[in-house]
């Protein structure tokens, strides 16, 4: 049995959304990363953090390494190229570059951080849309004609950063981008599924009461 670490509303809603394309199994373990996480989480993500999984005996942390995980771990959902696939190369690389430049850098933008590119290893905000943009452009999913487990990733990524946080221009590229990878069952499951679960979450009963009063 897999065991997911989760919080709903967060990174990790888009390893929800990757097990509902998957179609296997899974346990599912709430984390309140908004109210503190309990400290003997540490021991299956250092910072507290989700997601995480548990699959086999091994622990699998950072959003990437477990998308990478799970493909390989279940190639029969045929969402990732596998080994000698002309789209392998592509695949891994924008699945490392959401977490290694995309998310950093908007979260650098929304904070209004200001750097020069070799400030830091995940560059600037302009190269990073603009990259984007043109790769999304020429081709209908992140690695290639086909979609993968790198359109779970940035379907979350940008739908999130662009339509919640307003930190990612509303290009037209990125909406067609958008409502083309969540018109899927899979993923109106998890969102539907994802919904319901922050209706119980403290921080969320207090947000939505505040909003109401």
């Amino acid at each position: 049995m897999l065991k997911f670490y989760h919080a709903p509303w967060s990174r990790s809603s888009a390893i929800f959304w990757l097990l509902e394309e998957l179609g296997i199994d899974y346990e599912m373990e709430l984390v309140d990363i908004r109210g503190g996480a309990p400290e003997e989480y540490r021991r299956i993500q250092p910072s507290k953090k989700v997601p995480a999984i548990e699959h086999d005996g091994a622990v699998v942390t950072e959003r990437a390494a477990i998308a990478i995980y799970l493909g390989d771990a279940f190639p029969e959902a045929g969402l990732t190229p596998t080994v000698g696939d002309p789209d392998r190369a592509s695949y891994l690389s924008m699945l490392v570059y959401h977490d290694s430049v995309f998310d950093p850098v908007i979260c650098a933008h929304v904070r209004g951080l200001s750097y020069v590119s070799n400030d830091f290893p995940f560059g600037l905000f302009d190269d990073m849309v603009a990259h984007l943009e043109r790769k999304l452009s020429t081709q209908p999913y992140a690695a290639g004609d086909r979609f993968t487990i790198a359109d779970v990733i940035y379907g979350s990524g940008i739908n999130y950063t662009m339509n919640m946080l307003k930190g990612l221009p509303e290009r037209p590229t990125f909406k067609d981008y958008v409502a083309r990878v969540t018109d899927r069952p899979a993923y109106k499951r998890s969102a539907q599924k994802d919904a319901a679960l922050a209706a119980d979450v403290p921080a969320f009963k207090e947000m939505f009461a505040g909003g109401s009063a």
